[in-house]
C-alpha cells in the first residue's frame, strides 16, 4: 500500500501488535460460531472482531508510515509505541468487560466498575489521538522522496484524526439521557451511536449499523479508514502512470490526490450530517442525494482539469 522502495524496519510494537490482532480476529470469528450469547442486540463476540480487524489494518499502516520518516525517527518510534500500548489497553478492556463480564463497554455507567472502564477506555482513546497526531506533524514538516506519496500519507493522517474525532460525537447524551441528568438522575448509559434509533435495533450485517436511524460510527469508520485509501491511490496512480503518459508527471498524481482528499473529507461531512438527522445510509432523502451528487460533480470536474493542466500534455494554441 505503500511506496516502500529501500529496504525498511518496519516499527516492531505495531507489528507485534498487528499479529497480535490478527490471531485475535481469527479466534473472535470462532467465537461468533460457537458462542450463542449476545450483547446489545448482536453476539458478543462481535466488537472484539470488528475491532480486532481494524486494529491489524491500522498499525500495519501505521508502522509502514513511519518507515518513511528520514529524520526524528526516534519521536516518530516513541509515538508508534504509545499508539500500540493504547490500543493493546483498549482490546484488552473490550475482551475483559464484553466477553468476560459480559457487560457493555461504551457508554456504561451503570456501577463504579463499569465507569472505572469505560474512563479507562476513554483516556486510552484520547492518547492514541494525541500520539497519530504528532505522527502527522512528523510526517509533514519532512521532506519525503516521493511527493504523491508525501500527499497521500499526509492527508490520510489528517482525515483519520479526523474520524477519530468525530468519534467523540458519540459520548455526548442523548435527549433522554439528558433529561435524566438535568433532573439529577444518574442514567446507566450516557452516550450512543445510534440518532434516533436504538443501539439494539436492526442494524447491516456485518457492520452493524443501524437500519433504523443515524448511525455516527459510519462517518468514524469513514475517516479512519483515508488513513489505507489514499495511500492506496497514491500507489494505483503510480501503477497506472507507466501506461498512462499524462499520469507521468508526480504534480498531477497530486493534483489528483489532493482533489481526492477534499472531497473525501466532503463526504466525511455529508456522512456526519446525514446521521445527526437520525437517517438510516441505505435510506438518504434528497437533500443527502443532492450533496452526494454535488460531490461527485465536483470531483469529476476538478479531475478533468487537473488532468487537462497536465505539464506533459500539449496546451492549445493561443
Amino acid at each position: 500500500m505503500l511506496l516502500i522502495e529501500r529496504p525498511v524496519r518496519l516499527h516492531r510494537p505495531l507489528m507485534v501488535v498487528t499479529v497480535a490482532m490478527t490471531v485475535l480476529a481469527a479466534v473472535a470469528v470462532v467465537g461468533l460460531f460457537t458462542d450463542p450469547r449476545e450483547l446489545v442486540g448482536g453476539p458478543i463476540w462481535s466488537k472484539a472482531a470488528k475491532f480486532a480487524v481494524s486494529i491489524a489494518v491500522y498499525t500495519a499502516t501505521l508502522a509502514g508510515m513511519l518507515s518513511l520518516l528520514p529524520k526524528a525517527r526516534r519521536w516518530g518510534w516513541w509515538m508508534g509505541t504509545v499508539v500500540a500500548a493504547c490500543l493493546v489497553v483498549e482490546m484488552a478492556l473490550i475482551i475483559g468487560q464484553t466477553i468476560v463480564r459480559g457487560r457493555r463497554l461504551h457508554f456504561n455507567f451503570a456501577t463504579a466498575s463499569d465507569r472505572f472502564i469505560h474512563n479507562q477506555m476513554a483516556t486510552a482513546i484520547y492518547l492514541l489521538w494525541a500520539a497519530t497526531l504528532v505522527v502527522a506533524v512528523l510526517l509533514s514538516c519532512q521532506r519525503l522522496p516521493d511527493r504523491p506519496q508525501a500527499t497521500a500519507v499526509r492527508a490520510g493522517l489528517f482525515l483519520a484524526l479526523t474520524g477519530m474525532a468525530l468519534g467523540m460525537l458519540m459520548f455526548a447524551p442523548t435527549p433522554e439521557q439528558r433529561a435524566v441528568l438535568d433532573a439529577g438522575g444518574k442514567p446507566a448509559v450516557v452516550g450512543s451511536h445510534s440518532i434516533g434509533a436504538p443501539e439494539d435495533g436492526p442494524g447491516l450485517p456485518l457492520t452493524g449499523w443501524s437500519t433504523a436511524g443515524g448511525d455516527l460510527r459510519i462517518a468514524h469508520f469513514a475517516g479512519l479508514h483515508a488513513l489505507q485509501l489514499l495511500p492506496l491511490l497514491a500507489f494505483g496512480l503510480a501503477a497506472l502512470s507507466r501506461r498512462v503518459p499524462v499520469l507521468r508527471p508526480p504534480l498531477v498524481r497530486r493534483r489528483l490526490i489532493r482533489i481526492a482528499a477534499l472531497e473525501y473529507l466532503g463526504l466525511i461531512a455529508v456522512l456526519t450530517w446525514q446521521a445527526l438527522r437520525g437517517q438510516p445510509l441505505l435510506r438518504p432523502d434528497g437533500a443527502t442525494l443532492l450533496a452526494v451528487g454535488a460531490l461527485v460533480v465536483t470531483a469529476v470536474g476538478a479531475g478533468a482539469l487537473a488532468l487537462r493542466r497536465s505539464p506533459g500534455r500539449p496546451q492549445p494554441s493561443q
